[in-house]
């Protein structure tokens, strides 16, 4: 993985105890005296499992020689978990305490910073330490004002690409299209289209049924990062400034290579997620999160029939001579600011946890990423198999290694947080994939009613119809950042 080209600056040295923090040298816990520790997830089924195993772990091993209890609390989905933050944080009646430590995205962790509840870590780690993590790991947890760390990496995830290599080979052979042309996003939209065409050609007495090739999970990525290939940071961060950096010509090639075959037919939206589209036959192949490739259907079922699929995991799509960047992203552990006691136990059980052993063990059950530098690599991702006899399955196998494959090449990026960054985000989630999921609707109708697909689309697919969405698209992202453009 390529080095973050910006030094990470972290107050993390014995001079931290000058300033009346925790820090280096010191040790409160009293094993004879154990204190509990409360944490809040979002993990669920499998996830849950392995972390509930790893906590068990701890408690009866390190927690019990230094004097630490760990409990791990699901809070269901990563909304109620922030919604039962903040509920504890502002004391709503009925509110639980708050956790010691918790899950949180770098966005909601910005905001619960503001109102000065998070502890800062920075005390409790001293440089080496520090410089084992990956850097951009470490960089997107320091914020905090003085630019101190707040968010503890636990696990990340990046994007890769997910295809159903059984019905995949049936229209490769017929069609001559490549896997090499599924390495570029303008390569999928052309490999998209073509078979768009060859399921259409299917059933020549239906004019205009052709079947969706390929989808994305996460539209704000496919934003935030197509920008950041084409050399431009949409959200762009400095001294808690951020700048929005909205260029027509960039937004126009990330426009037409999502919304343009996304009206036409060639891509598509259906489900919750597009795994959820591949398993009900509806899409080949998606651009989604490491973490989605237990979730790749086995088969696929449809109304009159079910088969088994094959599978391949390859690197995400990027712009045609666009940057190698890819998304970084997944939630961290912050600790909640209470005594020098239970801030330390915290960071004591963060440490053992993020052990290249204990994270690659958590990482192998849903293709989480450790956190690292040396746990990075196909040969120790082995090791630990062997040494802990752990059973992986092959999809979540295949995805870390695909993804530690590329580690030399490619460059992680999360913009930095910013008030209202949750606000924005949204936009970039929802305004064209909505825009597109409406016209869709307009397109197909019209073929229903003898129009070719070309036809219908013409209106959508115009510099006018652009011109008119890249104005709706700023004015909507200036007013979530409450700026005006």
């Amino acid at each position: 993985m390529k080095k973050s080209k910006k030094t990470v600056k972290i107050m993390c040295t014995c001079a931290a105890a000058v300033l009346g923090l925790a820090g280096c040298g010191s040790n409160p816990l009293d094993p004879k005296n154990p204190v509990s520790l409360t944490v809040w997830h979002y993990y669920n089924g499998s996830q849950q499992s392995a972390f509930d195993a790893l906590v068990e772990e701890f408690n009866d091993t390190v927690g019990k020689e230094k004097g630490i209890y760990v409990q791990g609390y699901s809070q269901g989905s990563v909304s109620d978990l922030e919604t039962a933050v903040r509920a504890s944080i502002n004391g709503e009646v009925g509110a639980d305490p708050m956790p010691d430590l918790f899950s949180s995205y770098a966005d909601t962790a910005y905001e619960i910073e503001q109102s000065g509840a998070l502890a800062d870590l920075s005390a409790y780690f001293d440089e080496e330490e520090l410089g084992g993590y990956v850097d951009s790991y470490i960089e997107e947890g320091c914020i905090a004002a003085d630019g101190t760390l707040r968010i503890f990496p636990v696990a990340k995830s990046t994007e890769i690409m997910m295809l159903n290599k059984t019905d995949w080979e049936p229209f490769a052979e017929e069609t001559g299209a490549s896997l090499d042309d599924l390495a570029t996003i303008e390569g999928v939209v052309a490999t998209a289209k073509a078979y768009y065409e060859w399921t259409d050609a299917l059933t020549p007495d239906i004019p205009g049924d052709g079947r969706a090739f390929y989808g994305r999970d996460a539209m704000a990525n496919y934003f935030i990062i197509g920008m950041r290939q084409q050399g431009v940071e949409i959200f762009q961060v400095e001294n808690e400034k951020m700048t929005l950096n909205v260029p027509r010509e960039a937004l126009h090639r990330l426009w037409e290579n999502y919304y343009v075959p996304m009206v036409k037919g060639y891509f598509g939206a259906y489900g919750s997620f597009r795994s959820d589209d591949v398993k009900t036959g509806d899409l080949l192949a998606y651009t989604g999160s490491t973490t989605s490739a237990m979730y790749f259907p086995n088969q696929v079922e449809q109304e009159d029939a079910s088969y088994e699929i094959g599978y391949m995991v390859m690197p995400a799509p990027i712009l045609e001579g666009g940057q190698h960047y890819g998304v970084q992203q997944g939630a961290g552990m912050v600790v909640s600011k209470s005594d020098e006691q239970h801030e330390y136990a915290a960071v004591e059980f963060l440490k053992w946890f993020t052990q290249a052993e204990k994270n690659l063990q958590f990482g192998c059950v849903a293709g989480y990423l450790p956190v690292l530098k040396e746990a990075n690599s196909i040969e120790k991702l082995d090791q630990v198999i062997a040494e802990e006899q752990l059973e992986v399955a092959p999809k979540t196998y295949d995805c870390l290694s695909c993804v530690f494959g590329e580690m030399e090449d490619i460059s992680l990026y999360t913009n930095k947080s910013f008030r209202n960054g949750s606000m924005a985000r949204k936009v970039l989630e929802y305004h064209l994939a909505d825009q597109a999921k409406l016209d869709r609707e307009s397109v197909v109708k019209a073929v229903k009613e003898g129009m070719s697909v070309e036809e219908a689309a013409a209106a959508f697919v115009s510099e006018e119809a652009f011109e008119k969405w890249y104005t709706l698209f700023c004015d909507a992202l200036y007013t979530a950042v409450g700026e005006q453009g």
